[in-house]
């Protein structure tokens, strides 16, 4: 069996920047929640994409859960949604006791949809909150989305789990809205092997946002709560992973722009391939190379193809509307994520790979089209 090719695997830096820190908070012995890694890691982010401030905690969905606390989110509030997104952006709607509304995309970003977005503001005026999704690091239309919130006075918190890294004319992805996320999930373009980033201007916010994460503890002697906590916390050693991690994104985007690169000169002649879309105001960090399919080959065919060969690859979301737990709230929109989840496919993208690797990719992919031709 051929040397397996991942989707997207973890990758440490060649420097050890990550063992440095590791290192360090052992050397130390802060290995539980909190000490220098974390409080570093929080400036050192929030440096990189531009905002004021930052929380550190334990995964991406515990940061959208308290974004929409923040947001003063609560029981019965409606909240809209990408459909086309992972579950993580949904589920912590239904933690709040929310009812989520699940919003269409477009074929111009694969994103939130401007029009079906204010198609919903239509239909549901007494909208508390919007979450907007940066799918596989392509930027949403966020001039018109963010237009709309404001017009309508509402909260937009950003989930850009999949696109650290990506820019928006000129300014990163999850600093547009209110409250912005990041994940460090092993498979995303930089990891700490689980972990999450809340964002935002307001410093106010975010030391609430910290004050929820570690239990709700009052400042009192004995332990006291008059809030509702949570164990959400960074720990430092994870931090000290991602202080490491950090250090080298520059160079993962780079990686995953050229493996993008290389899929689309090699196979975007093929008939009936579509790569992912791309606008001029758009900077992606091409997480997934994602392509669609519209000939005899669909989408299973090829990751049936490349799974027999030892390599990864896996389809686009599937809409939330469709899913089973989701499936009674309502939907705005058309059939896009729809077709988007019919004919997507994404490729492997790890930052590992060589050229060899994205060949074999290319190799498997072209002769299914010579089979079919």
């Amino acid at each position: 069996m051929k040397d397996r090719i991942f989707l997207s695997s973890p990758h440490m830096s060649d420097e050890g920047y990550e063992m440095h820190y590791v290192k360090e908070a052992f050397d130390t012995n802060w290995i539980a929640p909190l000490g220098e890694n974390v409080n570093e890691f929080e400036k050192e982010l929030a440096s990189k994409v531009g905002s004021k401030d930052a929380a550190a905690l334990n995964s991406g969905t515990g940061a959208i859960h308290l974004a929409l606390r923040a947001a003063g989110v609560g029981e019965g509030d409606i909240v809209f949604c990408p459909t086309l997104t992972f579950s993580a952006t949904a589920n912590p709607i239904i933690y709040q006791n929310a009812i989520p509304v699940f919003i269409d995309s477009d074929y111009e970003t694969w994103n939130m949809c401007p029009k079906a977005l204010e198609e919903a503001f239509t239909k549901y005026p007494e909208v508390k909150a919007v979450i907007v999704v940066h799918l596989y690091g392509l930027s949403a239309d966020m001039d018109r989305i963010v237009e709309l919130c404001k017009k309508h006075n509402v909260v937009l918190i950003e989930d850009a789990a999949e696109s650290l890294g990506t820019y928006y004319k000129g300014k990163h992805t999850g600093t547009f809205g209110q409250y912005g996320i990041f994940s460090f999930n092993g498979n995303k373009i930089i990891t700490t092997s689980g972990g999450g980033m809340l964002v935002s201007n307001s410093e106010e916010r975010i030391a609430k946002v910290r004050f929820w994460a570690t239990q709700s503890r009052d400042q009192a002697r004995h332990y006291q709560h008059s809030e509702l906590g949570f164990n959400y916390r960074m720990s430092n050693v994870v931090a000290g992973i991602g202080r490491g991690q950090l250090k080298v994104l520059d160079q993962r985007v780079e990686k995953k722009k050229y493996i993008y690169e290389f899929y689309n000169k090699q196979l975007g002649g093929l008939k009936g391939v579509e790569f992912m879309p791309s606008n001029e105001w758009d900077e992606p960090n091409y997480w997934l190379s994602s392509m669609t399919l519209s000939g005899k080959v669909r989408p299973i065919d090829v990751m049936e193809a490349l799974e027999a060969e030892n390599i990864e690859s896996r389809p686009v979301w599937k809409p939330m509307h469709m899913q089973p737990f989701f499936e009674k709230y309502d939907f705005v929109g058309t059939d896009v994520s729809e077709k988007l989840f019919e004919n997507g496919v994404c490729l492997p993208s790890d930052t590992k790979m060589t050229d060899e690797d994205l060949e074999r990719v290319v190799r498997i992919i072209k002769g299914m089209w010579r089979v079919e031709c």
